[in-house]
């Protein structure tokens, strides 16, 4: 597989330009296929073990495949504490407007997920390509800082908020901590999808463990009663938990890519 080399998109003006990396894999021939989107979750990056099998799957088959670090992200710049989702969902745009073809396959993985599915409302808004052809949610995690984070916080993380503008909480997937700002909370509510019909226009396949400590698999059974008009496709993984990157997990995910792809 041939080594790819990162690219930037400049993003933003003024005080709030950052430079967003990509990694673009172009399609092996001119033909009409769709562009794979990977769309990573929090705190994760473009080089992780479900993008680039991913990628491999794209080279293999001759795909085109887009992967993207968010800002504060991985190769990106700028400061992952300004990190919001309309600030994440307005580079996610940017790059998929100005690298993809006419049409392309969403696949986001938990916060990703959320990304995913507004980025099929915000492009129908803006009109022109590309349009989405389908959506493969990992784990996926919308509007998780009302329906997962704020219920669960306790007093302290509620002071720490208030008064320092932040609060930590310890990571299962990193030796440094996870760090929710006030503003990524508050900006979470403008972007919340769970509050009535969502119309994709698209098949979707879900992919969720029921071992999920982050994300409970009831969390997408929650989101399916919200996309009654699309054709979607639950899969419910009994000893999956929230990564799923085991080589069985991989493979479900590259199944349900290549059904909607070729």
């Amino acid at each position: 597989m041939t080594e790819q080399a990162a690219e930037f998109l400049h993003v933003g003006a003024g005080d709030d330009a950052r430079n967003i990396a990509f990694l673009q894999r172009p399609a092996a021939s001119g033909g009409n296929t769709p562009m794979l989107v990977w769309l990573g979750g929090y705190r994760s990056d473009m080089t992780g073990t479900k993008a680039v099998e991913l990628d491999r799957f794209a080279a293999e088959n001759g795909l085109a495949c887009l992967r993207l670090d968010y800002s504060g992200h991985g190769a990106s710049g700028g400061d992952f504490r300004k990190g919001t989702i309309s600030r994440w969902l307005e580079e996610a745009i940017a790059v998929v407007r100005a690298k993809a073809p006419s049409h392309v396959i969403l696949i986001g993985s938990s916060m990703g997920g959320w990304i995913a599915l507004r980025m099929v409302e915000e492009l129908r808004k803006m009109g022109g390509a590309p349009s989405v052809a389908g959506l493969v949610l990992i784990a996926p995690a919308p509007d998780f800082t009302a329906e997962l984070i704020e219920p669960s916080l306790s007093d302290a993380e509620k002071a720490s908020l208030e008064e320092k503008g932040y609060f930590e909480e310890h990571s299962e997937y990193s030796p440094e901590p996870n760090i929710f700002t006030r503003a990524l909370m508050e900006d979470g509510k403008k972007n919340r999808v769970l509050t009535g019909i969502i119309t994709t226009g698209c098949p979707v396949h879900i992919l969720q463990g029921m071992r999920d400590p982050d994300v409970p698999y009831q969390h997408a059974l929650k989101l399916m009663e919200h996309l009654p008009a699309d054709d979607v496709v639950l899969t419910l993984i009994r000893d999956g938990d929230h990564r799923l990157s085991r080589p069985q997990d991989i493979d479900r995910m590259l199944a349900a890519v290549k059904a909607l792809a070729i």
